[in-house]
């Protein structure tokens, strides 16, 4: 079992020494299994030179038996521990910068605190990670997901309002429809808007969008927040980001009829038939922290004044 479980790693990963890397042994440890294997089938799997690997034939058979002996080896053996199978060993996630800083910290620390036998290696990025060539069990995503081939499990999504501070509008109440938006300057988180920002009426469902200029253009929500609170320009951004600010008054929600298309939060991993006890764990842990993260920012206040 070792020997296919090493030749599938060393293909999915593509070089002897990331295989290497990921099963914690040495190169030519890895080089000698792999010789094992081709000479107990009696058939070479791999033809490699100085600049690449490609599969033989015979090694593209032996790749998809392989693929399914092992998966079905680990069903067989999750059956006979049981579904209650302790949760161990190390988890590697990749998180949104923002959302990995601040909302997904305390499912995190339940979820570890939930199982001690586990670790985290809790890395973040905004993007999707190459799950195999970067050894990682899953990502927290904000936005579509894009690449057909990953499993993708909707957490939940986050709602988006306008906001700027009171100085960016000293002598004129708040705006209340998007085109008495468009003429202030604005922020844009260009991971997400950059020249255009659409908005919907809560109530009718009517659309509006405007043009932007912005002033600044980031992919950092928190520098986004940041300079909206030193009263640089109007800024759309994840209404969590800003609950305290709108609470104290350093933010005012403007146009608070109107909001943009939330943005879906989703777990990804790639797709396999079996998923350790550490994986399954955190995908439950999630899928029941996150709505009650989302309705908590929803429920704190929108707006209120800084006191005097």
């Amino acid at each position: 079992m070792m020997l296919m479980e090493t030749f599938v790693r060393i293909v999915e990963a593509g070089s002897l020494s990331a295989a290497a890397v990921q099963l914690g042994a040495t190169q030519p440890t890895v080089s000698r299994r792999l010789q094992a294997l081709e000479r107990s089938l009696g058939a070479p799997l791999l033809q490699r030179s100085t600049h690449a690997m490609k599969l033989t034939e015979d090694g593209r058979r032996c790749f998809d038996h392989a693929k399914r002996l092992l998966e079905d080896w680990q069903l067989f053996e999750r059956d006979m521990r049981g579904t209650q199978e302790e949760a161990s060993g190390i988890l590697r996630v990749m998180a949104p910068h923002a959302f990995g800083q601040h909302q997904f910290i305390d499912p995190l620390v339940a979820y570890l605190k939930r199982y001690p036998r586990m670790n985290v290696e809790w890395l973040l990025n905004d993007r999707t990670p190459d799950f195999i060539a970067e050894d990682m069990d899953c990502a927290l995503q904000i936005g579509t997901v894009s690449d057909p081939s990953v499993v993708a499990i909707r957490l939940g999504e986050v709602p988006r309002i306008v906001v700027a501070a009171p100085e960016l509008l000293p002598d004129t109440p708040p705006p209340t429809h998007p085109r008495e938006l468009a003429g202030l300057p604005w922020l844009a988180l260009r991971t997400f808007y950059r020249e255009h920002v659409t908005l919907t009426h809560i109530g009718s469902g009517t659309s509006d969008t405007f043009p932007i200029q912005p002033r600044l253009s980031t992919d950092g929500l928190y520098a986004i927040r940041n300079a909206a609170r030193l009263g640089l320009g109007a800024a759309l951004v994840s209404s969590w980001a800003v609950t305290e600010d709108l609470a104290t008054g350093e933010l005012l929600h403007l146009a608070p009829q109107w909001q943009a298309a939330p943005l879906p939060v989703y777990l990804v991993y790639p797709p396999a038939r079996f998923y350790p006890a550490r994986l399954s764990r955190f995908i439950d842990t999630m899928r029941e922290a996150l709505p009650s993260i989302v309705q908590q920012a929803m429920d704190r206040p929108s707006h209120s004044k800084k006191p005097l």
